[in-house]
């Protein structure tokens, strides 16, 4: 079942609230996902020559501030850490491959849940609103935010298996529906060089959207070769650094609906997590078409 939301702001006066207009959205979707929730967030990007990563661990007494130390005398490099509950954002000039192998030898029992310039994701198993309040996310200002409210149907509830799932550098997917050959894509996948953390079939969609864009193809591309390659239902809600884009699979059988105005455009699972939204009765609104790549930002450039 599940709920998926986005949010883009136009107006960049308004980026001072964005945590004020998104927070209900999450949790307008609570009763299609009542599982776990998890939203991404694009806010404060860092320096050409660093990189941010948002980090998670299931150990309630992991000591982040060693994290610090430690990582600095191994990659001789400065460390920034801003603890978040059981989630921290880690900023850091070191190459961000090197931080990576580092954290998976000695940090093993720390997940990368997102990394890039500007990205900053927050997931945890419990109810849209306990979530959201537990990373803040109601005073959050930034540019946009998709978020995923999860039922469970296919794999365990756990934060690792709760969406939104990295694809990239400040790219990251959100997925309302079924994958029916995920198992099998994986395996082509994992022979690919791609490594997944979970059994959660989005997990493999966001696998083939690495693999594509690994292979050069900008984020248009990657979510039309998917259409031809995934098999099953679904709606994709997929950030960028500066957009989002909107995809459903030929049948379309999941719900979506769009809105725009001149300040802001949003997508839903459905409409009522947009009706609050300033200038949302005014706004036009529709459902997405089939097949049809919709990109906002960044992402429009693609297209």
């Amino acid at each position: 079942m599940c709920g998926i939301v986005g949010l883009y702001l136009k107006n960049k006066d308004l980026q001072s609230q964005l945590g004020a207009m998104f927070a209900p959205m999450l949790i307008e979707m609570t009763d299609r996902g009542p599982d776990s929730a998890g939203f991404a967030i694009y806010r404060n990007p860092v320096k050409e020559d660093q990189t941010k990563f948002t980090l998670a661990s299931d150990e309630a007494a992991l000591d982040w501030k060693s994290l610090d130390g430690d990582m600095e005398k191994a990659l001789k490099c400065d460390v920034q850490i801003d603890e978040q509950g059981d989630h921290a954002v880690v900023i850091t000039d070191a190459d961000a491959a090197a931080v990576r192998n580092w954290l998976a030898r000695e940090r093993p029992n720390v997940r990368i849940v997102g990394s890039g310039r500007a990205i900053e994701i927050f997931k945890q198993t419990g109810l849209p609103k306990q979530v959201s309040e537990q990373f803040k996310l109601a005073e959050a200002h930034g540019s946009h935010a998709i978020g995923h409210t999860r039922m469970a149907t296919e794999s365990a509830v756990t934060t690792a298996g709760s969406h939104p799932f990295a694809t990239g550098l400040d790219v990251c997917l959100v997925h309302n529906g079924s994958l029916s050959n995920h198992n099998r894509l994986r395996r082509n996948l994992e022979r690919e060089g791609i490594v997944f953390d979970t059994d959660n079939d989005t997990e493999v969609a966001a696998g083939f959207m690495t693999w594509k864009l690994q292979q050069g193809a900008t984020l248009h591309e990657a979510l039309e070769a998917g259409l031809g390659e995934l098999d099953g239902f679904y709606t994709f809600c997929v950030g960028t650094a500066e957009g989002f884009a909107v995809v459903r699979d030929p049948i379309a059988c999941k719900h979506a609906v769009m809105a725009e105005t001149d300040d802001w455009v949003a997508m839903a699972t459905e409409y009522r997590a947009i009706a609050h939204l300033p200038g949302a009765d005014k706004s036009v609104i529709w459902e997405p078409e089939p097949t049809k790549v919709y990109t906002w930002g960044e992402a429009r450039a693609h297209g």
